[in-house]
């Protein structure tokens, strides 16, 4: 197995590690059926059991309760990402998020989720809730960071490997409207 990595050589991918992208050189849009062919290349780069086309396109169709943003980096005009949020009434759930394996560590998931974190509490939503893989460390710690706790477990949720799933909520504070 050789040393290199998918961004290049290994010290390139440190250097590049290291920084953090301005948010304001991130975008999200709506998805569209065009975004599919990037969507699709993240989504199989990053999971063991990737989601079918087919599953995005319905995303896309289900206007009424589905949100599918692409995460795209403006100096590029390159999509690097993409979020997936169904909403129910006062709950949301993140159902799905990726970014490209040469944009991680770079702030990107972190920078993405505040927004829709902020959007959501604009909207009045008071519960989001996700589910991660108990062996995905790295996602559960920035779950975390954002104020989500582990509330619950779903067994063998997971599939290549057979994982379980821990259900993560985050409550949204109810922002108290002051007399004038």
């Amino acid at each position: 197995m050789s040393g290199r990595s998918i961004s290049g050589s290994l010290r390139r991918r440190k250097i590049i590690h290291k920084s953090v992208l301005p948010e304001n050189t991130l975008l999200l849009r709506r998805m569209v059926k065009v975004d599919l062919e990037a969507v699709m290349r993240i989504e199989r780069l990053s999971f063991a059991n990737p989601w079918h086309r087919s599953t995005f396109e319905g995303e896309i169709d289900n206007e009424s309760i589905s949100e599918p943003l692409v995460i795209i980096y403006v100096p590029e005009d390159r999509i690097i990402g993409y979020v997936i949020t169904w909403m129910d009434k006062k709950e949301a759930q993140i159902s799905n998020i990726a970014v490209d394996p040469r944009y991680r560590r770079m702030g990107v998931g972190e920078c993405v989720l505040r927004r829709i974190l902020r959007h959501r509490k604009r909207m009045g939503f008071r519960r989001i809730i996700l589910e991660v893989r108990p062996s995905n460390s790295g996602a559960i710690k920035l779950y975390e960071k954002l104020g989500f706790r582990i509330v619950g477990k779903r067994l063998q949720y997971y599939q290549r490997p057979v994982e379980d799933a821990l259900l993560m909520l985050k409550m949204m504070p109810v922002e108290k409207k002051h007399d004038e």
